[in-house]
This record gives structure tokens, C-alpha cells and sequence, in this order.
């Protein structure tokens, strides 16, 4: 396996139009199925970059900020922005679409994590991801910030899942 490869080798797209089954009492797009597009255009990107079979690992954050409504196409970008050992980051780029008028505008962001397994299902080493544009160099730089911060999150969720039951309410 190499062991580099560029940003632009993982980059995904997907468009979906939206229709009002997709949509919630607002009449704006769920927010579940939103979540849904992302950890599936970010599970290609992170295949894409390791070839390899990829499970999520976390989705360490999805930021809504404007309403995507049924007037509206969503455009999905993703690609790998960091690697650690076996675990990638991708992100998300969200782009809402006013199909009458044209008007663009990013709809959410989002950073997801992966982990690349063996055929055995153990997590195996990926290759480095090389950045190149300034979005690439940017997301690039920032994310040892991020992986402190998930480590911080996923030690203190585990502290929690300590006190909490597993009984239920029921029984």
C-alpha cells in the first residue's frame, strides 16, 4: 500500500433532491436523514483513501446552519482531512440549493472519524493524507486540535456510560 496519498484522491460528491417526504413539520430537511447523507458520503471518502473496509467511529460533529427546504438540491462534499495510525477524519461539506433562483449557500458542516479494518475486522494502519489547496492545508492544520478533542470527549462518554444503567424503565 502507498503510503501517502492526496486529498483530492478522496474527494466525494452527491446531490440529492429534496421532496416532501424528506422533510420534518418545519418543512425543512430531517435532521436524521441529513445525518444519514454524511456518514454515507464520508464512509466513501475514507474507503476511497485506505481501500479498505472502513466502520465509523464517531461522528464528532454535525453543525445545522441553515434550513435546506423542498425547493432546495443538497450537494455533499467530503474527503479525508487527517489520518492518525488506522483512523482517518473526514469532513463534510453541505451546499443548499435554491433550484428557481441559483442561490448556493453551506448548509452544514460536519467532521467524522473512521477507522480502517483488516479482513479480520482489526484496524490496520492507513497511508497519510497530503493536503494541497488552502481549504485542504487548512482543515489539515486544525485537526491534531480536533483528535484532542475527540479523545478528551470519548474518555469522559466512557466515564459517563459508567453510571448509567442498563435496566429498563419497565423492569
Amino acid at each position: 500500500m502507498d503510503d501517502q496519498r492526496y486529498v483530492n484522491e478522496t474527494r466525494c460528491y452527491k446531490t440529492n433532491r429534496v421532496f416532501p417526504t424528506d422533510v420534518n413539520n418545519h418543512n425543512t430537511l430531517f435532521g436524521g436523514k441529513l445525518m444519514a447523507y454524511i456518514d454515507d458520503i464520508a464512509s466513501i471518502a475514507a474507503y476511497k483513501h485506505c481501500r479498505r473496509s472502513v466502520v465509523t467511529a464517531s461522528t464528532d460533529s454535525v453543525d445545522f446552519l441553515t434550513p435546506i427546504r423542498p425547493a432546495d438540491s443538497v450537494c455533499f462534499e467530503s474527503f479525508v482531512t487527517w489520518t492518525g495510525r488506522s483512523s482517518m477524519e473526514v469532513f463534510v461539506k453541505v451546499i443548499r440549493e435554491d433550484l428557481r433562483t441559483g442561490e448556493r449557500e453551506i448548509a452544514a458542516t460536519s467532521f467524522l472519524t473512521f477507522v480502517a479494518l483488516d479482513d479480520n475486522n482489526r484496524p490496520v494502519s492507513v497511508p497519510r493524507v497530503v493536503p494541497q489547496t488552502e481549504e485542504e492545508i487548512r482543515l489539515h492544520e486544525t485537526a491534531v486540535q480536533r483528535a484532542q478533542m475527540r479523545k478528551q470527549r470519548r474518555e469522559a462518554s466512557m466515564k459517563f456510560a459508567d453510571v448509567l444503567t442498563t435496566a429498563y424503565g419497565w423492569e
